[in-house]
């Protein structure tokens, strides 16, 4: 779990550090708001576009070989982002980027599944959701003290950041294909009894769910309740993304600097309350069972705290950002124990790439939004309420929908 947090930590920063490069990019790429929105969202159309031919090779081959594949090939790909020259540079290093990753994220959580049986897998999907606040937490003060450098060896700031960060990822990518291990059965760290006891329990849970759910990739294509989650999904990913695409700007906005390591530090707030909440409130549903109505309260939350950051004192806005941070973030691992406690076999495969391809196009959808709505109502806060509009329509749809459509599926209430 440490391993697959770290890379996670580095997918995260890779997919979001242009976040910080907004203004620069402006200035030495002349690339204006509507070119950074757009570009921000191309990620996510790539993205989803190779997510279930990716995920259903991972199943084939392996974790080990195809992880290794994916954080390399998104690593260089992330470095190679300091070429960027103008918005056609810009866009096609951000779909490359999206196809790179593409598979990442639902082959997690399917691998997760390979190792952890449900009474234990909502709080370690938990745990790997921690990459998402640790990221930003390390990541922005870290991001944006690559921004001040000087120009050194003809590159700006921002392309060290890129650079650097890239580098990371693809060291960690080739940690990956020795770390590793793609089943229980292959860990030589556990015992023989170990290897069994924990492959029967996994095994038996699977069988449960192929008895109950759909079998094949192609049943889960038309089916209800994996529409329903993806829907579900769609709606967190855009308050996720039109929060964080923009944050590093908005709390300059709101310090009245330009974006730096100071930005960096205060950006991190909103994350160390995000990683507090995905600790403390998986756990709690666990412990009460009701994983639905803790999910409804925890997205509503975000959705009132993205509200009300839009347009107060920076004080009120920081804790508001942490409350909307805290919730976006918290939600997801409930989210993912409905849809992983359904799907078995090939249509887990299939089934959680798919979730993960379509809701993940909210991140498209989010950015366009904002700039959309900024622009009609002529306010610089327009967006942010139309996304903490969505984000409160996926807290009804979860407390409104969720009981009778998944009332088959254990654990959740």
């Amino acid at each position: 779990m440490p391993f697959l947090l770290l890379m996670y930590i580095l997918g995260f920063l890779n997919r979001t550090n242009i976040g910080f490069a907004k203004e620069a990019l402006r200035a030495s790429a002349h690339i204006n708001n509507a070119v950074y929105a757009l570009g921000a969202g191309l990620f996510f159309l790539s993205y989803a576009a190779f997510e279930v031919p990716s995920n259903l090779l991972m199943h084939r081959l392996g974790a080990r070989m195809w992880m290794t594949r994916i954080m390399v090939t998104w690593g260089l790909i992330s470095a190679a982002m300091i070429f960027t020259k103008g918005e056609w540079s810009f866009y096609g290093l951000r779909l490359l980027l999206g196809a790179a990753e593409a598979g990442f994220f639902p082959g997690v959580i399917l691998y997760l599944t390979y190792w952890f049986p449900n009474r234990s897998r909502t709080a370690m999907i938990g745990l790997f959701y921690f990459g998402a606040p640790l990221a930003f937490i390390f990541g922005s003060p870290l991001s944006g003290y690559l921004m001040q450098l000087p120009e050194l060896a003809g590159l700006h700031g921002w392309q060290w950041m890129f650079l650097i960060e890239g580098l990371m990822t693809v060291a960690v990518g080739i940690w990956t294909f020795w770390y590793l291990d793609d089943r229980p059965s292959h860990a030589s760290w556990l015992s023989a009894d170990e290897k069994e006891a924990l492959s029967t329990a996994v095994t038996q849970e699977d069988e449960e769910r192929i008895a109950h759910g759909p079998v094949a990739f192609v049943a889960v294509l038309g089916n209800f309740r994996v529409m329903y989650f993806t829907v579900i999904y769609f709606l967190i990913q855009m308050s996720i993304y039109g929060v964080i695409f923009y944050l590093p700007t908005q709390v300059a906005a709101l310090l009245g600097v330009k974006v730096n390591f100071e930005v960096g530090l205060v950006t991190a707030i909103p994350w160390v309350c995000a990683l507090v909440a995905t600790f403390v409130i998986p756990r709690l549903a666990e412990r009460t069972g009701r994983h639905r109505s803790v999910a409804a309260v925890t997205l509503a939350i975000s959705g009132i705290g993205i509200a009300i950051s839009a347009s107060t004192s920076p004080v009120i806005a920081i804790v508001a950002l942490c409350f909307a941070a805290a919730g976006f973030i918290a939600v997801q691992p409930l989210f993912w124990s409905f849809p992983t406690s359904y799907l078995g076999g090939a249509a887990a495969a299939g089934g959680i790439a798919l979730i993960n391809a379509l809701g993940s196009l909210g991140g498209f959808v989010a950015p366009n939004v904002k700039a959309w709505a900024d622009g009609i109502f002529g306010s610089p806060h327009a967006g942010l309420y139309v996304l903490a509009a969505t984000t409160l329509v996926g807290s009804l749809l979860m407390l409104l929908l969720l009981r009778p459509v998944t009332a088959s599926v254990k654990p959740a209430s």
